[in-house]
């Protein structure tokens, strides 16, 4: 489904970051499974990722996230009126990663949700936010995007342990219907294909198979792959041409950092050039929803992104779903 967004009123006003301190760096990871930091490097374009410490979680990972945006962009929470973390690690089953955070920060007015889209939460939680926005039902919504998905890794498992890492984003989504940031968006789903990106929780079965991972995540990376290098490319175009523009007034790409094999194979598919196409991966890995909020700021951090660009974002991950959104960044 792709959502003409002229009727929008919400801004993009701040974005904030976090990763934890400790480094697993492929060198690391030699020691533990049979593998190599070439091996890695080549099939992943991995480096190292961050770890979280055994006393964190995923809600400090989000606060963290969330006050890094106040501080760089002197915002004040106290009258954030909803809060939407995308997770697929939280803490707790309930209460939610949305509450703590609206409890740490003392929001006393606002409604408090997490998300379930995996790595698409991020597209997926703005794209709910410029909903509430422009429909008129709140006017500033706090969009987190946390995982600590070190936690859900099998390390004995050399195909995906190499992979995955923790880290967290935010954004802040405010009412502004004279500068609206967000042009237009597209949202989609393949469910069929969730056996193929899972990890088992109360049920123990997924279309009539038994699952795997005793609670760790599994993937088909294969089946993945050729899912997400075919849906991208044909959702970035459904993107650009509600927007009616062309990929080439594209400032920049920012996709889900999954891995930079399947990247560089969505932009060859798209045509859209990989020099103006920013990842978060190298060294971070893949932590799921946060990926594109890391690979934004650090954008913005490295004079790349300015005020004004256009950017295009796409998530895609486990359900099978994904969302792909235009913006401008005016904060």
């Amino acid at each position: 489904m792709t959502v003409a967004a002229q009727g929008s009123k919400a801004r993009i006003t701040a974005i904030g970051t976090y990763v934890p301190e400790r480094v697993l760096s492929n060198h690391d990871l030699e020691k533990m499974v049979d593998t190599s930091d070439e091996w890695i490097l080549q099939r992943t374009g991995i480096h190292e990722r961050r770890i979280v410490e055994k006393d964190q979680f995923t809600s400090h990972l989000a606060i963290e996230a969330v006050a890094n945006l106040a501080k760089n962009y002197r915002k004040s929470l106290s009258d954030v009126d909803m809060v939407l973390v995308a997770t697929s690690t939280a803490d707790y089953p309930f209460p939610s990663v949305a509450s703590q955070i609206q409890a740490h920060f003392g929001m006393s007015g606002a409604g408090a949700l997490d998300l379930s889209a995996t790595c698409a939460g991020f597209t997926y939680g703005i794209h709910v936010a410029n909903g509430l926005v422009s429909s008129g039902l709140h006017r500033k919504v706090l969009v987190v995007a946390a995982e600590t998905l070190s936690r859900v890794t099998d390390y004995t498992d050399r195909t995906t342990c190499v992979l995955f890492g923790d880290g967290a984003g935010a954004v802040l989504v405010e009412s502004d219907e004279a500068n609206p940031s967000i042009l237009a968006t597209h949202v989609g789903a393949k469910g069929e294909g969730g056996i193929h990106l899972y990890r088992a929780g109360l049920s123990s079965q997924m279309h009539g198979q038994t699952l795997q991972g005793n609670g760790c995540m599994v993937q088909n990376g294969r089946e993945v792959y050729r899912w997400a290098v075919t849906t991208v490319p044909a959702g970035m175009r459904e993107v650009m041409n509600q927007a009616q523009m062309k990929l080439e007034q594209i400032d920049w790409f920012i996709p889900h950092s999954a891995n930079l094999r399947m990247i560089e194979s969505i932009c060859e598919k798209s045509g859209f050039p990989i020099e103006k196409t920013l990842y978060s991966m190298e060294y971070y890995g893949n932590t799921s929803a946060a990926t594109i909020p890391l690979a934004w700021e650090r954008g913005i951090m490295q004079g790349k992104i300015k005020q004004g660009d256009t950017l295009l974002l796409y998530g895609f991950g486990g359900g099978l779903v994904h969302a792909g959104m235009l913006l401008t960044w005016n904060p």
